[in-house]
Formats: C-alpha cells, sequence, structure tokens
C-alpha cells in the first residue's frame, strides 16, 4: 500500500472525509443503494473512535434531473450509521464555516453538494484545485482530509484532488479495499488458472481491459454486446443494429480491426457464447444457437444456457475469477441467466472474485445472492474500467505522493 489509511491517523481530530454517495433519483426522492452501506463502514469508524466529521461528496451534475442537495443523502447515511448525521445547505460558506465549527467528537455533519461550487467540476490539474478558494478556504478547518471516494477517483475535481496537496490526507476503508481488490488482477500472483467474465455494451472497454491483461487471464468468458461484437469478427451473422438503436455497427466500425486481431492473436484464451437469448413473439425467452443463425433478425438480449453450461466449469476450475460487465440484459429476469448464472457459479467456487462494472454488482442482490460469497463487489464503475486497464486513477495519486 503506497499511502496512508485510517490505521496512521490519531483518533480525535477534525477530519474532511469525501465519499461517493451520487445515487439515482426518482421523481425527486434519493436512492438508497450499496454505497450508503459501504461507506457507513468508514463513517462508523470515525465516530466510535471519537473524531469530528464533515462529508463532501457530489450528485448529479448541473443541469439535469439528479443534480439535487444531499440533505436527503444525510437521512439516509443516519439510517446506515446508525448515529446522528446533521446537513448544512452550505459548502464552504459562513454557514458551512459556523457548523463545522459547532462540531464535537463523535458529530457527523454533511455539507452541501460539491457540485454547487463552480470550482469543482472543470477537470484541472491537482495543483490548480489546490489553489482554489473552495479548498484554500477549507484547509485549515480541519486536522486532516480522509479520501473514501474510490469510485470517482477518476475525477480531478477539486473535492478529489486539491485537498490532499495542501493537508495530510488518508483512505478511507471503502478506498483501501477497492484499491486492494482492483488492482490485484494486475499486481498479484496467482498460481492458478485466473478467469475474467466480460460482457457490458462497450465495447472499447473490453478490448482495453482484454489487451491490458491478456498476460494476466487464462480465459476471458465473452458476452453482452461486446460478446456479440466479436462473434461477428469470428464469421458469425451477428453483432448487426436490426433497428434504430445503434448499439452494434458503429462500435463495429470504431474497433473491428482491435476485435479481429485480437480474436486471432488470442483465439486459445476466448471463449465465445454459443448460443443467444431473445424475446420471442408471445414475450417469452428463446434461445438459439449460434450454429443455426443464418441471419439476424431478432434482438439478442442474454446470452444462452448452453454458453452458462459451457463457461460454468472453467469458473469452478480457476483460482482467481474476475467480472467486467454483464453477459445480457440482466434487469429483465427473462434474460439474466447468463449473468445470474455466472455469479452463481463464482459463488459456489473456492476463488479469489472481485466483480464489478457498471450495475452488474447489483445482480447478486436481485437473484438472491450475499455479497460475502464473493472476494468483493466493487461499488465502482468507470474507476474499476481504469483499474483493470492499468490508467491512472487521480484520486489515488494524489494520495500515493
Amino acid at each position: 500500500m503506497t499511502f496512508q489509511t485510517l490505521d496512521d491517523l490519531e483518533d480525535g481530530q477534525r477530519v474532511l472525509v469525501r465519499l461517493d454517495l451520487n445515487s439515482p433519483v426518482e421523481d425527486g426522492e434519493v436512492q438508497d443503494n450499496r454505497r450508503f452501506d459501504r461507506h457507513a463502514e468508514t463513517i462508523s469508524e470515525l465516530v466510535d473512535r471519537d473524531f469530528e466529521v464533515a462529508v463532501l461528496a457530489h450528485q448529479g451534475r448541473p443541469g439535469r434531473d439528479d443534480f439535487v442537495s444531499l440533505s436527503q443523502h444525510a437521512d439516509i447515511l443516519e439510517s446506515h450509521v446508525d448515529s446522528p448525521v446533521d446537513f448544512v445547505a452550505d459548502t464552504f460558506g459562513e454557514d458551512a464555516l459556523s457548523a463545522i465549527g459547532e462540531l464535537d467528537g463523535g458529530d457527523v455533519l454533511v455539507l452541501e453538494n460539491t457540485r454547487m461550487c463552480d470550482e469543482e467540476l472543470p477537470e484541472e490539474e491537482p495543483e490548480v484545485k489546490a489553489e482554489t478558494e473552495f479548498v484554500q478556504t477549507l484547509k485549515d478547518e480541519f486536522d486532516a482530509y480522509v479520501n473514501d471516494a474510490y469510485s470517482a477517483a477518476h475525477r480531478s475535481h477539486a473535492s478529489l484532488v486539491g485537498f490532499p496537496l495542501v493537508m495530510d490526507a488518508y483512505a478511507g476503508r471503502v478506498m483501501e479495499t477497492e484499491y486492494e481488490a482492483n488492482t490485484a488482477i494486475a499486481e498479484k500472483e496467482f498460481d492458478g488458472q485466473v478467469t475474467m467474465v466480460v460482457g457490458g455494451t462497450k465495447a472499447t472497454d473490453v478490448i482495453d481491459v482484454m489487451t491490458h491483461l491478456d498476460e494476466k487471464v487464462d480465459d476471458f468468458l465473452l458476452g453482452g454486446i461486446a460478446g456479440e461484437l466479436f462473434l461477428r469478427a469470428a464469421g458469425y451473422p451477428v453483432g448487426y443494429d436490426i433497428d434504430d438503436a445503434n448499439l452494434y455497427d458503429e462500435q463495429w466500425e470504431q474497433n473491428s480491426e482491435k476485435i479481429e486481431s485480437m480474436l486471432e492473436d488470442h483465439r486459445d484464451q476466448i471463449t465465445l457464447a454459443v448460443d443467444l437469448a431473445y424475446e420471442d413473439d408471445d414475450g417469452s425467452r428463446a434461445e438459439q444457437s449460434v450454429d443455426d443463425i443464418d441471419e439476424k433478425t431478432v434482438s439478442y438480449l442474454d446470452v444462452g444456457s448452453e454458453t452458462v453450461m459451457e463457461y460454468s466449469p472453467t469458473i469452478r476450475e480457476s483460482e482467481a475469477v474476475f467480472v467486467k460487465g454483464a453477459l445480457g440484459m440482466f434487469e429483465d429476469e427473462r434474460f439474466s441467466v447468463g449473468t445470474a448464472g455466472v455469479l452463481e457459479a463464482i459463488a459456489e467456487t473456492d476463488c479469489f472474485s472481485v466483480v464489478g462494472g457498471g450495475d452488474t454488482s447489483r445482480a447478486i442482490e436481485m437473484y438472491g445472492m450475499e455479497e460475502d460469497e464473493f472476494g468483493h463487489v466493487s461499488i465502482a464503475g468507470g474507476a474499476y474500467i481504469r483499474a483493470l486497464t492499468g490508467a491512472e486513477l487521480v484520486g489515488v495519486e494524489v494520495l500515493q505522493r
């Protein structure tokens, strides 16, 4: 570990803690999710250790429907921390400074949405962010800064990269565990087979991950839109748009050479779906062998049952399994067979496992599995992808300084 953690921080200080509580908003109501539960572990520890805690977090972006105050977030966080959590509708003005000054040991205060501050959002160098009025005003009010927002660590925003350059800075428990798990595939040595389940909607992400990890991963098991594009490269008549959705053709145009090259150079490492699922005329799930497809006339929404049966033994024989992206449209139970099937195989296998990438981890709860059946369930999206591709995470880099 190349940064300081809460283990290095003396109890009873006043700390500024950056969380990532960005959540879905439905009809103006902020939705509870696993991010609150995870970050509550860090906050609860700080409360138990008599810290005075002020929380920074963001929600949405200006101009979007989900760009709302953090007042509801404070209430949701309180329900997870099981300790009072106050809120002030200000980030670094007089009201915020007054509320911060009244903090006592064990108190928790959520400051207003950081993205309501003009200096927060533009992507600029950490040195520039460190000189903003936002950072310069708050830095003298605290003994230390704690960044627990791993899922936002790819963003060079003031609340994420400015404070570590002007204050003692530490990683919270979420930052610590996410970093360790998500860099394990590149940094950890495994004696046995390493498998990666790769899906999702973005072919570029898949290619970048596979290219970066081709010497670390023994088997790539493909699905999702990216998997269908690889089937197209293998000569099957799929991976085309058949309506106005524009999910395949544009991505194929941008990535076809890379996909074909990867398939040619690493064919023995890549396992493609042998059947695909679609919605038939009566609205039920139907499956079709890829060898029997003469022309794509339906939208394929999942890998088929035979594919899951082929993928499962590989998973069960692995020492480590990493998941990036879903194998189908798992939100619809009819098309959850692929994603839920491979997750169940991982849960039943005694292996090191990391599940992440977009909303894939939501399938664990949706289909009756428990998080503790997996080594690590990541709450990061973009940061998880960057970790898998070896890209720098600026929020981590400034902590490592």
